[in-house]
Formats: C-alpha cells, sequence, structure tokens
C-alpha cells in the first residue's frame, strides 16, 4: 500500500527555522525549540501526522520527518556549557520554514 507524501523541501545542511506558533491541542514540537533557528541534520522519511493521527484522523499526506540541529546557547540563552554543545530534535516539515 502506497502512502500519499508531500516532498521534503529541506536537504541535510539547510539552515531552518521552526514556526513560533502555540496551537491548540496535542502538538509534537517542543514549545522551547520553537522561533529558534537550526541545521538540517538528516531527513527521516515521510510519516503520517501525529498531531492529526491523536485525533483519529489518518494524518495523511504524510510529512517529511527532519532531525534538525541547534547550538544549545542559541536555545537556552544562559546556557553555559562549550558553545559548540548542541541538541537534536525531530521536527514534521510543516513546523519548519527556511531561514
Amino acid at each position: 500500500m502506497t502512502i500519499a507524501a508531500i516532498s521534503a523541501r529541506f536537504r541535510p545542511g539547510d539552515l531552518v527555522t521552526v514556526r513560533a506558533a502555540k496551537p491548540p491541542g496535542h502538538v509534537r514540537t517542543p514549545f522551547y525549540i520553537r522561533g529558534r533557528n537550526g541545521v538540517v541534520d538528516r531527513v527521516c522519511g515521510s510519516y503520517p501526522n501525529p498531531e492529526e493521527l491523536a485525533y483519529a484522523r489518518p494524518g495523511l499526506p504524510a510529512q517529511p520527518l527532519y532531525r534538525v540541529r541547534f547550538l544549545q546557547r542559541e536555545v537556552w540563552p544562559d546556557y553555559a556549557g562549550r558553545p559548540d554543545d548542541s541538541v537534536d530534535v525531530e521536527i514534521y516539515q510543516h513546523w519548519l520554514e527556511a531561514a
């Protein structure tokens, strides 16, 4: 069975910004990462949208899922660790914009 999927807009190395939206309901994007810039590390594949699945909807078309790397000092301004420390977050395409 083939699942309809949206084409991936981003590639590894692309700079992206996570939307700063605050929608109600079940959301899979961590609040602390919204509005932040990161770099796409990899495209993980396309999957039904879990924000839709949570409400017993089919979640189609499938959304590309990315692993995005953020520098911790840019996520948490008071971060006192090494300047190159990072955090990776898996984020669906509908949350990302080109930076």
